[in-house]
């Protein structure tokens, strides 16, 4: 059975118009490539033949990624009543041992973008911080060590 995946409204709009543009535009471009590719001489030793292949192996590999992507996907609920405790979706203010403050928003792994602020709940500030409320301190075990942090809000 395929793991989950979590996703806000946007990411999962996202996905499916990604999905919609290789189905219907790049699949029609490569074979195109590939159609005129062949015109010009046999496939053997045809770079630009290979290179047409190559691309729509791509192509339909991207295309069985977002379908397994979509099929698995749960969609976030981002408006739903507000909690005390973070979940997936939320909004969370910490602070580090050196005062440092940081703002997530805790997402799947799929839109993770930890340059933006939005961070997997799989990942290991996002795991630690699942389940707890503003005012806890928690520890978080990551590859470069153990550190702490407070929760300053969570919405």
């Amino acid at each position: 059975m395929e793991k989950t995946v979590y996703l806000t409204r946007e990411g999962f709009a996202k996905a499916e118009e990604e999905l919609s543009h290789l189905r219907t535009v790049r699949r029609h471009e490569v074979a195109e490539r590939i159609r005129k590719a062949k015109e010009f001489t046999n496939t053997v030793d045809n770079a630009e033949y290979d290179d047409a292949k190559n691309e729509q192996s791509f192509v339909e590999g991207k295309v069985q990624s977002l379908e397994r992507l979509l099929a698995n996907a749960v969609v976030i609920d981002e408006k739903a009543a507000p909690s005390d405790y973070v979940r997936i979706g939320s909004h969370v203010a910490v602070v580090d041992s050196d005062g440092v403050e940081e703002a997530y928003v805790i997402v799947g792994s799929a839109e993770a973008d930890p340059q933006q602020g939005r961070i997997s709940n799989e990942s290991p500030i996002g795991r630690t911080l699942l389940g707890k409320k503003a005012g806890d301190t928690v520890s978080v075990m990551a590859p470069g060590g153990t550190f702490d942090l407070v929760i300053k809000s969570v919405s």
